[in-house]
């Protein structure tokens, strides 16, 4: 049973980025449509409470996750430029195998981000 999970780093607090939102769209490249399937947010080590997509939740296709970043970085008082420099960062990839494991994490500060897939 694959299963899709997250865990957002803030490396300019070099800490878990607690309370972040972040949303789990299905994307239909064909017909340019992105649907929604899951707004959640972090818990206190920057990881979710459950996968984000899990069993018969998770299909062969494209996703993307949307890190709402600078609601975050905000909240956390970190010195960020009004507008902010990093809003929301989508992250778009592909599920080849949806009995695989996919894990997106995400290294952010309020100036840069990084991600890759993990294990």
């Amino acid at each position: 049973m694959g299963r899709l999970t997250t865990h957002v780093l803030d490396t300019a607090l070099g800490k878990p980025a607690a309370s972040l939102r972040l949303t789990v769209w299905a994307i239909n490249n064909e017909a340019d449509i992105k649907t929604a399937l899951k707004t959640v947010e972090t818990n206190d080590d920057g990881r979710t409470d459950e996968p984000l997509l899990e069993g018969d939740e998770l299909h062969r296709g494209t996703y993307e996750i949307t890190f709402d970043v600078a609601a975050y970085f905000a909240r956390s008082g970190a010195a960020i430029s009004e507008p902010p420099f990093l809003d929301q960062i989508p992250v778009r990839f592909t599920v080849a195998d949806p009995s695989g494991n996919f894990h997106v994490p995400l290294l952010v500060s309020p100036w840069s981000y990084s991600t890759y897939r993990g294990s």
